[in-house]
């Protein structure tokens, strides 16, 4: 079993061969006498979140200024509770003011998410924390956060990617604790 064997999985990468990419959304590669197919998106969502939740507990998450900051109109219940979780957000790389009483402006996102759609990450984190109405319970809300967060930044299905992606996010799968499934249960690749 490649992604759950205790051996060096340097020398396993080694044996591991890629053979290719299926419907721009599975990853297959030949190990020993087993195929393994491997789920790009549930593999790098399971990649960024533990990225992700390491570097909020450094609290050390780099953020990448936009070039042109965002205004997103919320109403006054979303904007109000990101701008109540400013400094939390900050924490993880979203950087975030209001913007008059139902707006915030957008400057800067997780450097590790790359190229994502700002708009979009600012209303599933308004929507996240909404749903949560606990606010005592700040680290839960946080990691739901994350979580939000690692799903929309990862790798889509129906991406192509090419060899070196590919490769790339194996090696990466190989380090990950808990690689063997996404942050909402799903396996992330079967062996057959």
């Amino acid at each position: 079993d490649f992604f759950t064997s205790d051996v060096n999985k340097l020398d396993l990468l080694k044996e591991f061969v890629l053979l290719g990419q299926v419907n721009n959304s599975f990853i297959v590669g030949e190990y020993k006498n087993e195929i393994s197919i491997i789920d790009q998106h549930a593999a790098h969502e399971r990649i960024v979140y533990e990225e992700l939740k390491s570097f909020w507990g450094k609290a050390t998450v780099a953020s990448q200024a936009l070039l042109i900051p965002e205004i997103v109109e919320l109403g006054d219940e979303r904007t109000s509770i990101l701008i109540e979780f400013k400094k939390d957000l900050e924490k993880l790389g979203v950087v975030l003011e209001q913007f008059g009483n139902k707006s915030i402006c957008l400057r800067s996102l997780p450097a590790i998410l790359g190229q994502v759609n700002g708009r979009i990450l600012v209303n599933d984190l308004a929507d996240e924390l909404l749903e949560q109405k606990d606010i005592s319970v700040l680290e839960e809300k946080i990691e739901g956060i994350i979580s939000r967060i690692a799903c929309h930044g990862s790798v889509r299905s129906g991406r192509k990617l090419n060899a070196n992606e590919m490769s790339a996010l194996l090696r990466k799968m190989e380090g990950t604790p808990y690689s063997n499934q996404c942050n909402h249960g799903r396996p992330t690749f079967v062996e057959l």
